[in-house]
């Protein structure tokens, strides 16, 4: 792909990504569909893309009565390229995110509770066992929202995105939803990644991370945003295939909601 393809596409981009996994509380029962695309698709600032961009979309059932339940999915390039690292074939060029859950009310917090499972359709990355296992994924999640603020736990079932004897890891993630007007929202956030069983003498898969979301609403279900992320990723634990994943980096898109 030359320059100005990917300068094109980076244009179109949407922030990063799985943030949007969880379906919206709704007054009552929609379904909502949406479509983008990322100059990287980032997830926990951790890039899954190889530095190139990802088309993305899901769908949304929201109940009147609190329940959701929802999928979205993404472009990836990490399996394939973890599997070049290491002299092998290693398929997985999608991830498919199924989850859902509950939201409510009670004193005047908001509260989401609820499973998500990373579906990597079809991955092989647990051809090398000695390495890595396969890399689907299940977690539950609990989320806290006072005004403007949110702070959610995510808890892993089963090994964490392929990494070996990591059930048990957990990611902390605390952000805000800044009205600025005219359409803009700005969006911090900091997180916290901890995978069980993750540290050895060449470093360590924990790590912390923080960005910055600047949203402009363009209307007619257009949104298009420019995120900020910074990482203390170990540069040895997550450099596969040449690339290091948690490089800072700014990440531009757009998405379309209907």
């Amino acid at each position: 792909m030359n320059i100005k393809s990917k300068l094109l596409l980076a244009l179109l981009a949407t922030s990063s990504a799985a943030f949007a996994q969880t379906a919206p509380a709704a007054p009552e029962t929609t379904i909502g569909y949406n479509v983008g695309v990322v100059s990287e698709y980032r997830y926990r600032s951790i890039g899954q893309s190889k530095g190139n961009p990802a088309l993305q979309g899901g769908v949304d059932y929201a109940n009147a009565n609190g329940f959701y339940l929802g999928a979205w999915g993404s472009t990836i390039k990490w399996i394939k390229e973890a599997g070049v690292a290491n002299n092998y074939d290693a398929k997985g060029a999608v991830e498919i995110d199924l989850y859902g859950g509950y939201k409510g009310e009670v004193a005047g917090l908001g509260y989401d509770v609820g499973y998500l499972r990373y579906q990597y359709q079809g991955n092989t990355l647990g051809n090398k066992p000695t390495v890595y296992t396969n890399a689907n994924t299940d977690e539950v999640y609990g989320a806290l929202t006072a005004g403007v603020f949110t702070a959610k736990y995510s808890y892993s079932l089963s090994d964490l995105f392929g990494n070996l004897n990591s059930k048990g890891s957990t990611y902390i993630d605390l952000s805000a939803t800044l009205d600025m007007g005219d359409g803009y929202s700005l969006v911090p956030h900091v997180g916290r990644q901890v995978i069980k069983n993750s540290t050895t003498s060449t470093g360590t898969g924990n790590y912390s991370d923080i960005a910055l979301t600047l949203n402009k609403d363009l209307g007619d279900g257009l949104v298009a945003s420019l995120t900020a992320i910074n990482t203390n990723a170990n540069k040895s634990f997550y450099t596969v295939n040449n690339y290091f994943q948690g490089k800072n980096i700014a990440v531009l898109g757009l998405k379309y909601s209907f």
